[in-house]
């Protein structure tokens, strides 16, 4: 059993900062990616940003520069530092894990239930 379980969400004015964090627990034995996904009312659910075991990273376009993401791999954990919020942030944010399962041959994709990012204008 593999669990992905966020933190951080809440409310904030625009202009604030929010640090989100996922914990990944169960019977694992190596993880390759980590990553933050959102979904917005209405809308598909986007790729935020992402880490690979080797600290490379991705952006979206509408993140980069305010956005930072991070991972303690000795924590099985992947952080997302978000400042200068904006309205346009509001969504339910989750966390995704490709990772290997005792047990498993192969890497298979996990989700968190996600946390809610609320920012007011």
């Amino acid at each position: 059993q593999v669990q992905l379980v966020e933190s951080g969400g809440g409310l904030v004015q625009a202009g604030g900062s929010l640090r989100l964090s996922c914990v990944a627990s169960g019977s694992i034995v190596s993880i390759n990616a980590m990553g933050w996904y959102r979904q917005a009312p209405g809308k598909q659910r986007e790729l935020v940003a992402g880490i690979i075991s080797g600290s490379s990273t991705d952006y979206a376009d509408s993140v980069k520069g305010r956005f930072a993401i991070s991972r303690d791999n000795a924590k099985n954990t992947v952080y997302l530092q978000m400042n200068s919020l904006k309205p346009e942030d509001t969504a339910v944010y989750y966390c995704n894990a490709h990772l290997l399962r005792s047990g498993d041959t192969s890497t298979r994709a996990y989700w968190g239930k996600g946390t809610l990012v609320t920012v007011s204008s």
